[in-house]
């Protein structure tokens, strides 16, 4: 791998089941009031040399080769192509990776007794967590890896004027595989129904530098409301209201949401589009022609066991 010469910045990781407990037994100590602290791993490590533990950890053998010609901004283009983070946080991340981050000498662990796992045991933590699917939260569920800069409940209002809609039902056979589907959307699960042209999708908005399909989503069949699911943002996951509501975050001229509904034995299907100018409509109308079998077959999968 050839990377830029700050990956020999020195950082101090620490783990973030650590962060949580310095945080949780620091809680109204009346000792800590009034205080900063630092806290920090056991371990000053150079981002190389994290890279490379962490490629021990996996088995993988890999070379890092350093190079002062990589900019900031060609830097953020490697990683947003080669991982699964947005364009706006890989900007956000290199830009970070330039400051030297070691924490100063701190007392906290005069008042409180943790022993902070090194890197590698951080990680190998971490891939018990996730081969378990019992992820609580993910970074890529960050706002700032989407286009939604403002409050979830903003947008939860489905618009009606100036916008196209596309509006399908099918009578529900039953009402919890339905909802089993709904909530297992996405994912490694895919869309059920001609899933290689919403990968097709996924990658010509990865192309033009939108969030694409690689952050999945964080549990296989689990959704609350402000996760982030391939190119969508979940707005509302309600199972007793048996309703999924969705909001695009991929590269558009308008803004699109996405809805799942069960009403009186009936399953609602709406895909409602409000564009921008006339490139918003010419988008529009290029896409109608595949609503017929993308969305009726996505429908179709939803209800049919």
């Amino acid at each position: 791998m050839v990377a830029p010469r700050w990956l020999n910045t020195k950082t101090q990781p620490i783990a973030i089941r650590d962060v949580l407990t310095y945080l949780s037994k620091a809680a109204l100590r009346e000792k800590l009031y009034n205080n900063s602290y630092d806290i920090f791993g056991p371990e000053i490590l150079t981002y190389k040399e994290m890279l490379l533990q962490f490629a021990e950890v996996r088995n993988l053998k890999r070379w890092i080769y350093t190079l002062p010609v990589l900019t900031p901004k060609l830097s953020s283009y490697w990683l947003y192509f080669v991982t699964s983070t947005s364009y706006k946080l890989a900007t956000s991340l290199v830009d970070s990776m330039k400051v030297e981050v070691i924490g100063k000498p701190s007392a906290i662990n005069q008042h409180i007794n943790i022993a902070p796992l090194t890197y590698k045991e951080a990680v190998e933590k971490a891939f018990i967590i996730i081969e378990q699917n019992s992820i609580i939260s993910s970074w890529k569920d960050a706002m700032i890896s989407g286009v939604i800069d403002t409050q979830l409940s903003e947008h939860v209002a489905l618009p009606h004027f100036g916008c196209f809609k596309d509006i399908r039902s099918r009578k529900v056979i039953s009402e919890s595989f339905t909802l089993r589907r709904m909530w297992s959307i996405g994912g490694e699960t895919g869309w059920y129904r001609f899933n290689f042209l919403w990968k097709c999708r996924g990658y010509i908005d990865k192309l033009f530098g939108g969030v694409g399909l690689r952050r999945g989503r964080r549990h296989t069949t689990e959704l609350v409301a402000g996760d982030a699911l391939d190119f969508w943002r979940v707005l509302l996951a309600s199972k007793e209201d048996k309703r999924l509501l969705l909001y695009a975050e991929m590269k558009l001229p308008g803004e699109a949401w996405l809805e799942f509904r069960i009403i009186k034995d009936v399953l609602y299907q709406r895909a409602v589009f409000r564009p921008k100018g006339i490139w918003g409509r010419a988008y529009w109308y290029s896409v109608l022609p595949f609503h017929a079998f993308v969305f009726q077959g996505m429908l179709n999968a939803l209800v049919e066991e």
